[in-house]
């Protein structure tokens, strides 16, 4: 690896330090070529974290300066290397991202970027999936659909389409005129499979370029850490500043956070259905914003609440979060991006937490099993079933925590010692919850919604959810959350459905 790489990877260890020289290690790297495609990628990445985490402000403008030239730097390597597309590192300034995307969020994004976004024909795996699609929106195409053994989808789109205007735009364009539900337009778009190519560029949605502001906090002192941070303390701690924006201000960013998304290969509920009218803007400090919202009635869960969120250190995209809550317990999908796992990922979760239970009420939070390494490698390589543990949470299997036990016991004989990939994956089997100083244990650790929902439901209880069903329709999630918390007697009915 290049000398001035490997002497920049190393400040990410050095907070605290005089950041004078680190400066002047920025200048001469914007003065360098880095004619390797892993050095361009190693480069980019530890300028964002940099950028993320900056030691001061002179850094931060430098990071920024550096990450400008970024197109350049990948136009002089000629043809884009694969694993610049790779989806840990996707998103490149100069790169493209090839994808299939649902129809929702094939839309949204045809809308904002026009023509850097088109059909990738030779990539699409099933080109005769195109069949059913064109056959309802171009009935013509019935000629040749179902009698061809390779049915020539593309000809038929570059026949009818209009000059300047993409087969996507064509296509889309077609589907919003098919008479039916919107649910038949998305099972036509999904069904036929359809690879896009999203040159990316040098537009704003690039990881390079993606900010929500400049660099507002200076970290001139080492990072917190894992063991810095006590979930119940912060729990305990002053509310946080929560600021509801209008729907005006709240669109751009949400556009922002669906693109984020989308350069890397990832979708959300929460980002297709966003409600611009239920963001709020969070920012606990050190740099961090959180944007959390809700999602449009239509796309609502039947029985839990949904929320969603993306993070922000500094004005650089950093990670998101899928919340799904029903009474007083939540399920929290945390999702840090690998770039800034070396981050204080331990004090970003624990606002997350903190937001979670000041709007929404809530005070005991469960983790999937995919969230801590089941079929999840990446969970696995990172030991994310460590961090949580050592934050507070248990497995709610009586068996794994007793494993845990075990193997927290091993570990503390052996110094050094690590758990294994394959006890990692044990561990892992269980869901993980965390519940409150004082509070009682255990009484949603059996319950599961697919229980619940395919539960034989007394009338009664349907007919006491429905009431708070209304509050729901009429006042939004958090009112639905607040209103179900103060009935006990169908919490209990829903814990035992659910539990059995």
């Amino acid at each position: 690896m290049h000398p001035l790489l490997e002497e920049l990877a190393g400040w990410k260890r050095r907070y605290g330090e005089d950041p004078a020289p680190l400066a002047g290690l920025l200048e001469q790297i914007a003065a360098t070529e880095f004619p390797e495609p892993g050095q361009l990628i190693r480069l980019h990445e530890d300028l964002l974290f940099l950028r993320a985490y900056p030691h001061s402000a002179d850094v931060a403008r430098m990071c920024d300066a550096v990450l400008k030239d970024f197109r350049r730097r990948v136009a002089a390597l000629g043809e884009v290397p694969a694993e610049m597309e790779e989806p840990e590192v996707s998103g490149i300034a100069g790169t493209s991202v090839t994808a299939v995307f649902s129809y929702e969020a094939a839309r949204q994004l045809a809308a904002r970027h026009g023509n850097a976004i088109e059909v990738s024909w030779d990539d699409c795996p099933e080109p005769d999936g195109f069949g059913p699609l064109l056959a309802a929106i171009l009935p013509a195409a019935r000629e040749e659909w179902p009698v061809e053994a390779h049915f020539p989808a593309q000809a038929w789109i570059d026949r009818v389409r209009k000059p300047g205007q993409t087969a996507l735009q064509w296509l889309l364009g077609r589907l919003e005129r098919l008479p039916g539900p919107p649910e038949r337009r998305a099972e036509l778009y999904d069904a036929a499979k359809i690879m896009l190519g999203w040159q990316v560029g040098d537009s704003f949605a690039a990881r390079t370029h993606t900010r929500t502001g400049p660099a507002t906090f200076f970290h001139g002192a080492p990072l917190l850490r894992r063991s810095d941070v006590r979930i119940q303390n912060e729990l305990d701690g002053p509310p946080l500043p929560v600021q509801r924006l209008a729907a005006a201000d709240a669109r751009p960013l949400l556009a922002l956070i669906h693109d984020t998304s989308a350069v890397r290969y990832r979708e959300l509920h929460g980002f297709n259905h966003r409600d611009p009218r239920s963001v709020h803007r969070v920012r606990p400090g050190r740099g961090l914003e959180i944007l959390f919202f809700g999602i449009r009635e239509e796309a609502r869960l039947p029985l839990r609440a949904y929320h969603a969120g993306m993070f922000f250190k500094n004005g650089v995209p950093a990670g998101y979060v899928e919340v799904l809550s029903f009474f007083e317990q939540a399920e929290v999908g945390f999702n840090l991006y690998y770039t800034f796992r070396e981050g204080e990922t331990a004090w970003i979760y624990a606002q997350i937490l903190k937001l979670c239970r000041q709007m929404l009420g809530v005070s005991v939070f469960r983790l999937d099993p995919y969230q801590i390494g089941h079929d999840n490698e990446e969970a696995i390589g990172s030991g994310a079933f460590w961090f949580y543990r050592k934050l507070g949470f248990r497995p709610v299997d009586p068996e794994i925590e007793r494993l845990t036990l075990r193997e927290e016991a091993r570990l503390a004989a052996r110094p050094g010692a690590r758990t294994s990939a394959a006890r990692l994956r044990r561990l892992a089997a269980s869901p993980m919850v965390w519940e409150p100083e004082g509070a009682p244990r255990g009484a949603w650790d059996r319950f599961h919604i697919r229980r619940l929902a395919t539960a034989s439901w007394p009338a009664s209880v349907r007919r006491r959810l429905a009431g708070h069903e209304q509050v729901r329709s009429a006042r939004g999630e958090a009112e639905y959350l607040r209103s179900l918390r103060h009935d006990e007697a169908l919490r209990r009915a829903i814990l035992r459905l659910g539990s059995e």
